[in-house]
């Protein structure tokens, strides 16, 4: 189990507005707390009725974070793994539907025979068990920290936070704790900072019956130990807990201002842990790579949800975290591959030294991405293809090189003579959309001399994936022909995995998502060596 008596629940909400950090704050306090030694896992509680986000619009809830176990999650839960370093699981990740699913299961099953089943205590038995059973089964934690999703005063999540009063008596005060974070907001007009809405914000949390130890003020500089005096004494708070959350240029700068603060310090008192000294050197190093780089490079991301950049946040710290590797910024031009559709390609693609495209659904946008892998692929501008980028890739080199003018995917067309791309066997009769698609972490071989392989460094590797279509086999043997090799099969279904092309500096298509594994201090090879073949294009072409 992931409990034992002497494991310690860590629980984390928000107040005042949503998006404060309470992700990333989640995320730097087990970093802080790992570095001392702790064995530590975290566990996201969301309120929405979804099963899970994958189903969700990318306008509605950002990216799905796939699990090596094939969970579609919250992206939070991307920030937990390239923080703490450590894998999560779909016990990681609970949604209200989730637990009424299972809840009401077992009513049907007869479980509660006899017993009229209600919020308290059925559907609060069911979120205290996730999180008891919170991360992988067979890891015994010191330390389960619990984000609860959305802000104090919503209806939705009422039932977890009265789940967390109940456990935080049946656990003990000495084996819970409780971190409000807030937001202080400065009035310019005023010129000061204002402390009412932290005071009602916890009154709220009080009235639920939930008393923080801690405060996370979100604020945008510095606050006077006066306001922090105002703030412990309005909100029965210690005063040393009251907690300086400022603004800051990277996120990867949180737990240095929280161990500074003194959060890890008061954490592991508070809790009865064992307080070893953390060695934070290598974090340290990397933000200032990050801070300071020594040189920049910019990439084209290729999409069709551009508008919100939350749709692709782990491709987006990949380049953060191979970018550091070089001592480079990787600054990311975000191009709409709808509106290549309608004004063309232009001088879209001028000034970059790589072109990623990244993974999505549908139709919209494809013959816009379709246009710009011709683009990378004729000029010699590094390429990256990812999921439907690799898909992509593939349709361009089949009309363009290997001479099938109306090759295409059977997700976007059903008239063509070669559907390069088509649906995996297994998913053309489902009923269901959610959760059926190839998701999780899958081997794949790679060809040894290849690109691919080299990168890696090894024969076989383990990524994770989320899609229902695939290489069309049929047609593997004419795309090598031409020059475009199948670089890694999966061993068991034989499936495409990566592909890449002979004669091109560097021309890389993966069916997977490595942006998924990518970790501050270890970032992706492929991601890593992508940024090395655009700086390279860059002094070639005296940028």
């Amino acid at each position: 189990m992931a409990v034992t008596k002497n494991t310690k629940f860590i629980f984390i909400t928000g107040g005042v507005v949503s998006s404060l950090g309470k992700g990333i704050a989640s995320a730097s306090i087990g970093l802080l707390l790992k570095l001392r030694g702790m064995k530590v896992t975290i566990l996201k509680l969301d309120p929405y009725i979804n099963v899970d986000p994958g189903t969700l619009s990318p306008y509605q809830h950002g990216e799905v974070f796939v699990t090596d176990d094939g969970a579609e999650t919250d992206l939070d839960l991307g920030h937990y793994e390239r923080f703490i370093d450590e894998n999560m699981t779909r016990m990681n990740n609970a949604t209200t539907g989730q637990i009424y699913y299972s809840v009401i299961k077992k009513e049907r099953r007869g479980d509660y025979l006899g017993k009229t089943v209600q919020v308290i205590p059925h559907i609060t038995d069911e979120i205290k068990y996730r999180i008891w059973t919170a991360g992988h089964d067979d890891i015994e934690y010191d330390v389960i920290i619990v984000e609860v999703g959305g802000t104090i005063g919503d209806i939705e999540s009422l039932p977890f936070l009265e789940a967390i009063r109940q456990l935080c008596l049946e656990a003990g005060h000495e084996n819970t704790l409780n971190i409000h974070l807030t937001l202080v907001p400065y009035i310019r007009a005023a010129d000061e900072f204002k402390t009412k809405p932290t005071q009602h914000s916890v009154m709220r949390l009080r009235e639920i019956g939930i008393q923080p130890d801690m405060l996370l003020c979100r604020c945008e500089s510095h606050i006077e130990v006066e306001l922090k005096n105002k703030i412990g004494l309005f909100c029965n708070v210690a005063q040393n807990a009251v907690i300086e959350a400022r603004d800051v240029e990277t996120i990867y700068q949180v737990p240095l201002v929280f161990e500074a603060e003194g959060v890890g310090d008061l954490l592991v008192r508070r809790l009865g842990l064992r307080n070893d000294k953390p060695d934070l050197t290598q974090w340290e190093l990397f933000v200032s790579r990050v801070m300071n780089p020594e040189r920049e490079v910019t990439i084209a991301i290729c999409g069709k949800y551009t508008e919100l950049k939350d749709s692709y946040k782990s491709i987006i710290e990949s380049f953060i975290h191979a970018g550091a590797a070089h001592s480079t910024k990787v600054k990311l031009k975000w191009v709409d591959a709808e509106r290549l559709e309608s004004g063309g390609l232009g001088t879209s693609f001028d000034d970059v030294s790589g072109i990623l495209i990244p993974g999505g659904f549908g139709n919209r946008g494809i013959e816009g991405k379709i246009a710009t892998v011709q683009l990378a692929r004729e000029r010699g501008i590094p390429f990256f293809g990812i999921c439907l980028g690799m898909q992509c890739a593939i349709i361009e080199f089949a009309r363009n090189v290997c001479g099938m003018e109306s090759a295409n995917g059977s997700e976007f067309s059903n008239q063509t003579d070669f559907p390069v791309i088509d649906i995996m066997e297994q998913q053309k009769n489902l009923a269901n959309l959610g959760g059926t698609m190839r998701l999780g972490a899958y081997r794949c071989e790679l060809k040894a001399k290849t690109a691919t392989s080299k990168i890696y460094g090894n024969a076989v590797i383990s990524e994770r994936h989320r899609h229902r279509y695939e290489v069309n086999n049929v047609y593997v043997d004419e795309f090598e022909k031409n020059g475009m090799v199948a670089t890694g099969i999966n061993p068991k279904t034989d499936l495409v995995e990566t592909i890449e092309l002979t004669d091109h500096p560097w021309f890389i298509g993966v069916q997977f998502h490595p942006e998924l594994k990518s970790r501050v201090l270890e970032p992706h090879p492929l991601f890593r060596d992508f940024v090395k073949a655009a700086l390279t294009h860059q002094s070639r072409n005296g940028a």
